[in-house]
């Protein structure tokens, strides 16, 4: 009930005399249904309770609700009740109120309806195609037909008063100079017309032109037949007047799409619920035999499926793939997300002391716990080198334990990747080589804002004869440029593997501060030749996250909005695309 504007009615009510000879219609029993006369307070709502009693007396009388009276004093229809309940109209009561309409009129035009009871057709329409679903209830005809409506100006015109009219105004009793009016924005279209309807004249006596008045008064028609087509009220106006105001650019003509909806074989104004699902106490009761069926409709749209969208990640991982490949760049396998410490640390002269192998740092994985296949030769040479030094190196003097580099992590980085790769090249003949990949590594972070314990980074690698650090920073510079990050900056740092070596940060517009996006360097002697590559080649390496650069892109400041649990599925059907400007 609390639907029900209660002071509404009782107030509407009161406007009606006590009631003799009336009869409810369909509406007025739907609304009384609404209520329970014991509920409705007499005293504060004393109109209401008369009319609520008033409707007993006649249900007591077995009148039927399919009476109809030519003044009912409730209708759902929005004209008579509007204030009252259309508020609440839901679909199902606009189809009810259509047949209604249909069992008084025989026929009705959607737009015509929808016009006069002030409904939006489409709603109007939406409800015809839900009777349509009951078979033979009502029949339809498609209909195409033209109305008019007002342009932006026009509507300003059926406001304000026409151009002419304005001017008109402007030029007063005394007249006024014509330049003046012709700075204004209508003031050529206004004089023009004014002219032409002979409201004034040019006065060329005094010299300069002045525009004066040729009569007191005037009949601002133009507003007037605006303001009648707002009204809908069109039935006095000629073809010429529309093509007139057409011209004027003050109405348009648009095609409106209606239907013809008539009475079918099976109408009625009562709709039996049409079941939407055989379920299966029907079956077992027997009850679908006498229930009615909604109809299959194969040319609906279905509920869009959930999948189809590429998350952020994905994209600026695409993004990427191309900056890549468009620099020459070759992909590398990534296909480990395990890996031996031996591939993931000793490689790369990262010592078995390092604090990045501890626990706190690196997940080791508890099965399998152990590698144990390793090229001998190359590592009796990273054995070496670690614990003796070599190739002008004093090396980190500790007893290397084959134990410790027989572990498996989780890979805490793909530059275990790029020590395989740099293996296998090696064993070549040597030919300059850029390589990249972009694949999960897994570090025992502590979690914030940008930083997790499961995140995706990008590397590339870069092979050849006599590289030099500035040749290196040019090309990160053009990558990240690529990449559409152009406010870099560079700052050395140190790294078990590579010297001399750069942390890279970008600013984050979001967070207004610099984050780092990547890490580079030159691979070290000590990593390089134990593998077998010439000593006259240099390695460069860089890695970033994919996350980082992807929550400057999109304007995203915790990255766990990014990835992770967490994430909003919304926010992964609704992104935009990833366009990096390459230019």
């Amino acid at each position: 009930m609390d639907k029900w504007n209660l002071q509404k009615l009782n107030n509407h009510l009161a406007n009606f005399s006590y009631i003799g000879e009336y009869s409810p219609c369909d509406s007025d029993w739907v609304v009384y249904k609404k209520f329970a006369l014991d509920t409705v307070n007499p005293f504060k709502y004393p109109h209401l309770y008369r009319w609520l009693n008033h409707l007993r007396f006649l249900e007591k009388q077995t009148i039927s609700p399919s009476n109809t009276s030519k003044k009912p004093l409730l209708s759902t229809c929005k004209t008579m009740m509007a204030p009252l309940i259309c508020e609440e109209t839901s679909d199902t009561s606009l189809s009810q109120n259509l047949l209604y309409y249909l069992n008084q009129h025989n026929h009705l035009d959607t737009f015509e309806y929808a016009t006069t009871n002030r409904e939006d057709h489409q709603k109007v329409v939406g409800a015809v195609k839900s009777l349509e679903a009951f078979n033979g209830l009502v029949e339809t005809e498609e209909r195409v037909s033209k109305t008019f409506e007002l342009t932006a100006e026009g509507i300003e015109v059926a406001e304000n008063g026409s151009h002419e009219a304005k001017i008109f105004i402007l030029t007063g009793p005394n007249g006024i100079d014509q330049m003046e009016l012709m700075k204004l924005p209508f003031g050529k279209v206004g004089i023009s017309k004014a002219i032409a309807s002979g409201w004034i004249a040019v006065d060329k006596s005094a010299g300069a032109l002045r525009l004066v008045r040729k009569v007191e008064t005037i009949n601002d028609k133009v507003q007037n037949e605006l303001k009648m087509i707002l009204e809908k009220n069109i039935k006095n106006l000629t073809a010429k007047t529309f093509v007139e105001l057409k011209k004027r650019k003050l109405l348009t003509e648009i095609n409106i799409k209606s239907y013809l909806v008539k009475k079918g074989p099976l109408f009625s104004t009562v709709l039996n619920k049409l079941e939407v699902d055989l379920t299966a106490d029907m079956i077992t009761s027997n009850s679908w035999r006498t229930k009615l069926f909604k109809k299959y409709n194969f040319d609906a749209l279905g509920v869009l499926p959930s999948g189809g969208h590429l998350h952020p990640l994905m994209k600026v991982r695409n993004e990427f793939r191309q900056i890549f490949f468009q620099m020459g760049f070759a992909e590398m396998p990534t296909n480990r997300y395990v890996e031996s410490s031996f591939w993931n640390f000793d490689a790369l002269f990262q010592p078995q002391q390092h604090p990045a192998r501890d626990a706190h740092d690196t997940f080791f994985v508890s099965d399998p716990e152990t590698s144990s296949s390793f090229p001998e030769d190359y590592l009796q040479r990273v054995k070496k080198v670690h614990a003796e030094g070599g190739y002008g190196s004093r090396g980190y003097n500790y007893d290397w334990k084959l134990e410790e580099a027989q572990k498996n992590v989780l890979r805490t980085h793909t530059t275990a990747v790029s020590a395989r790769q740099l293996y296998k090249l090696a064993k070549e003949d040597f030919k300059s080589t850029k390589m990249f990949s972009i694949d999960r590594v897994f570090r025992n972070e502590t979690l914030d804002a940008t930083h997790l314990a499961e995140f995706h980074q990008v590397e590339g690698v870069i092979a050849e004869k006599n590289l030099t650090l500035a040749h290196v920073m040019g090309l990160f510079t053009e990558f990240f440029r690529k990449c559409g990050i152009k406010n870099l900056r560079f700052k050395p740092t140190y790294n078990p593997y590579t010297e001399p070596s750069m942390e890279i940060f970008a600013f984050h517009e979001g967070l207004k501060k610099w984050v780092e996006i990547g890490n580079s360097g030159m691979f070290r002697p000590e990593m390089l030749l134990p593998m077998g590559l010439p000593s006259d080649v240099n390695v460069a390496g860089y890695g970033l996250s994919l996350e980082r650069p992807t929550m400057i892109r999109y304007g995203i400041d915790n990255i766990r909005d990014l990835f992770g649990p967490k994430v909003d599925l919304r926010m992964v059907y609704e992104n935009p695309m990833c366009y990096l400007d390459k230019n």
